[in-house]
């Protein structure tokens, strides 16, 4: 496979063939993320001549993986036509693939029409990844996610009425000390009201070469402390509607594991969480936790 710079893909495609197909991310603005700051490393659609090249070795190398997952940061910002083609190749020359799958971010979805984000399910598209980060609407600008918690919510639930599986992640700590609570109170509002097939929660990791990273060093940003995380993970669970949903916050980045379905497992989620509260629940060291 033909890779360049840094390739991000969801823990739940680990067993993906990863076809990268743009290079970097197409917003790349994000204050917390530094998958994709290197410099000489600019946003761009891989040559169709390479795509081709490692669709040639997937139909050689990869005969037992089932799904595709699509990479780069931004894969849905290949225009509809030149999707809809590479979506027919990869059914042609990998038939035994049952999925493809890809990241994507808010503007991108909204270009999409109902009819055209339903063109890509009819050609194999399965999951979306979206990225909300947060509902609270001071914190998305102070991220600069590049959208507004209504935009997010619009293009959350176009991806739902195209009946196409959306994963939404969202950020422990992202709000720091200062909205911390606002952020997890109205992350769970419009989640309920996009109401995801998968529920995604990471805990933010500060990056020396971010923004936000930068901020922490002088002082501007404070990240909530374990206490504080725990907390506003509890109050997002326990303000969540009762809709039916994959809820994980099992990444690497958290102190501990949750991971089931909502609202079946809510209790036992929310009595986790009050272990980890009191002091009583076993911790991942900081050593053990990575992106």
């Amino acid at each position: 496979m033909h890779y360049q710079g840094n390739i991000i893909r969801p823990p739940s495609e680990a067993d993906s063939i990863i076809l990268q197909v743009t290079v970097g991310c197409s917003h790349n603005r994000c204050t917390f993320c530094g998958a994709y700051r290197d410099p000489e490393q600019k946003f761009q659609i891989k040559d169709e001549g390479i795509i081709d090249l490692d669709l040639e070795f997937a139909t050689q190398y990869c005969r037992k993986l089932k799904t595709v997952f699509l990479a780069d940061g931004d894969a849905l910002v290949i225009p509809q036509q030149r999707l809809l083609n590479l979506f027919r190749r990869i059914r042609k020359e990998l038939p035994w693939v049952r999925r493809i799958s890809l990241y994507a971010n808010c503007r991108s979805i909204l270009k999409r029409s109902p009819n055209e984000l339903a063109a890509l399910k009819a050609a194999g598209l399965g999951r979306i990844y979206m990225g909300l980060e947060s509902g609270c609407e001071q914190v998305l600008l102070e991220i600069k996610k590049g959208a507004t918690a209504a935009e997010m919510l619009a293009a959350g639930r176009r991806v739902r009425e195209a009946e196409i599986f959306l994963s939404v992640t969202c950020l422990l700590g992202i709000g720091g000390t200062v909205y911390s609570q606002q952020h997890a109170e109205d992350t769970a509002a419009v989640l309920s009201q996009m109401q995801p097939n998968q529920i995604a929660v990471l805990t933010l990791m500060l990056l020396d070469n971010t923004e936000l990273g930068r901020a922490v060093h002088e002082g501007r940003f404070q990240l909530p402390d374990q206490i504080g995380l725990f907390q506003e993970l509890r109050t997002m669970l326990a303000r969540l509607a009762d809709f039916r949903c994959q809820f994980q916050a099992n990444h690497a980045s958290n102190y501990f594991a949750l991971a089931g379905r909502l609202p079946k497992d809510r209790e036992h989620f929310l009595a986790t969480i009050d272990q980890a509260l009191a002091g009583t629940a076993r911790l991942k060291p900081e050593w053990l936790r990575g992106l």
